[in-house]
């Protein structure tokens, strides 16, 4: 790639490499792709740039597009699976003995149900994570990390950061390239979702709450989205698990109410880790799950997202459960799914356990969590291995076949981090959006891409873990 040659000038010109960071950088916070500090992560009165790469990252062009047509199949498998209580219980019946907070999310999903739904309208904002996988003949294929179904993130920064790259490689003198970096604009899919949620629910004076964090790294993207309804004529509050706790009531009709206002949607961007709640916020969940609101998720989206819900659909024959007579679709995200191994008691986890210990660097071991930094590598698999093997606390992972992905040159701008090239690797995210109304798919649609670059010298990524940085695609 033109794009190398490029970086090797610059590695031996560094005041020409400070020049063009320092034109990223400013070019970055001039067109909205900002974070707050980690020293002030709840003022508005500093910002930054938020992390990202140098230059974009080269994409097959057949890759990306395999990865964004097969988003809304996704979106109707985690929409059918939050429908199958059967399903579910069958897939989690070990995890929820080795793991308590999925045995809590469970309970909640189990309480809903017995209840009885109080609402038909369903919506679901999904991200997609993959590599491309090289193998030994150079040749890569598009393989799935996991799919994210709770406070999916990225959204806004990924969809200004493109007219950064375009602009970094003009002045690179790489013109033909700069007209290779997409469009994304993730947070339209998103705001349209939100709103026919919204519309569906029927009360104009209703508001669509954002239930948030106590650190606000992220207020910006969000900003990108509640704008954006507030132009639709939309109202948009910001709430925490402790406000929904103090003041928040369901009337009789289980309408949910906080600070004298209707909530009609609720869109999570907080819950997917346990040390997200405390005795009391799980009450505030439940409140939330018994209520007539829109959840984005409900209770069963997210537990959709669970890793070892993800390795039973890499089981033969249960893709064909959720979609029974269309062989393609099945075809199509079947063939994204890497080697995934269950930890269950019993002879086919004890396969998996000897597998895992013979030959650790083929595989990542994966706990229920979401947000990065949470997975095992290489000789952390052998030693959680050898500590779990013989009890059920194993059931609480799973082991999936390591990707090895191919590797990239680029510069990394990070706040504090210094100017050099780094070898590299990148995550495709691709941002699904969906509504149902009972029966009926009313909005199901690919809302746009994230990529995520880190230095191969990490196992794990995570923008919000400190490891990986936004990038965009350079497709060819």
């Amino acid at each position: 790639m033109a794009t190398n040659e490029i970086l090797r000038g610059l590695m031996i010109n560094p005041e020409r490499l400070k020049d063009l960071a320092t034109e990223a950088k400013e070019f970055a916070l001039q067109h909205g792709v900002l974070f707050r500090t980690n020293e002030t992560p709840n003022s508005s009165e500093v910002a930054t740039y938020a992390p990202f790469t140098l230059f974009p990252s080269p994409v097959p062009k057949a890759v990306f597009h395999q990865a964004l047509a097969v988003q809304t199949h996704f979106n109707t498998l985690v929409d059918k699976i939050s429908q199958d209580p059967g399903f579910l219980e069958e897939a989690l019946a070990s995890t929820i003995q080795a793991d308590d907070f999925t045995a809590k999310l469970l309970g909640i999903y189990r309480q809903v149900q017995h209840e009885g739904r109080t609402q038909s309208i369903m919506m679901g904002v999904n991200r997609s994570d993959y590599m491309l996988d090289q193998r030994e003949d150079r040749t890569s294929s598009l393989k799935q990390i996991e799919i994210n179904t709770i406070a999916a993130g990225g959204f806004g920064v990924a969809d200004h950061l493109p007219v950064v790259h375009r602009h970094i490689l003009r002045l690179a003198g790489l013109l033909e390239e700069s007209q290779c970096v997409p469009d994304n604009n993730s947070t339209a899919g998103i705001v349209r979702a939100l709103a026919k949620a919204w519309e569906l629910y029927g009360q104009q004076k209703a508001a669509i709450m954002f239930l948030v964090e106590d650190v606000q790294f992220f207020i910006y993207s969000h900003r990108h989205v509640d704008s954006e309804l507030w132009k639709r004529g939309i109202p948009v509050i910001r709430r925490k698990f402790e406000d929904v706790l103090k003041a928040g009531f369901l009337d009789r009709n289980k309408k949910l109410f906080l600070d004298g206002l209707e909530v009609a949607v609720v869109f999570y961007r907080y819950g997917y880790m346990p040390n997200h709640y405390k005795e009391k916020t799980w009450e505030a969940r439940l409140l939330m799950e018994r209520s007539l609101a829109v959840k984005c998720p409900d209770i069963g989206t997210h537990l959709a997202g669970t890793k070892k819900v993800q390795q039973e659909l890499a089981r033969p024959g249960v893709l064909e459960r959720f979609f029974p007579d269309q062989p393609q679709v099945v075809e199509q995200i079947r063939a994204t799914f890497a080697g995934q191994y269950t930890l269950d008691m019993g002879p086919e986890g004890d396969q998996t356990v000897a597998m895992g210990l013979a030959k650790p660097d083929e595989f990542v071991l994966k706990p229920q969590r979401e947000g990065g930094g949470n997975n095992f590598f290489g000789e952390d698999i052998v030693r959680m291995l050898e500590e779990v093997k013989g009890d059920k606390r194993r059931a609480a992972y799973i082991l999936m076949d390591r990707i090895r992905p191919k590797v990239e040159h680029n510069v990394l701008l990070r706040r504090g981090l210094p100017l050099q090239l780094s070898s590299v690797c990148y995550e495709i995210g691709v941002l699904g959006a969906y509504v149902r109304h009972g029966g009926e798919m009313v909005l199901n649609e690919v809302a746009g891409q994230i990529l995520r670059t880190k230095s191969i010298e990490h196992g794990d990524g995570g923008i919000c873990s400190g490891v990986s940085v936004f990038d965009s695609p350079l497709i060819y």
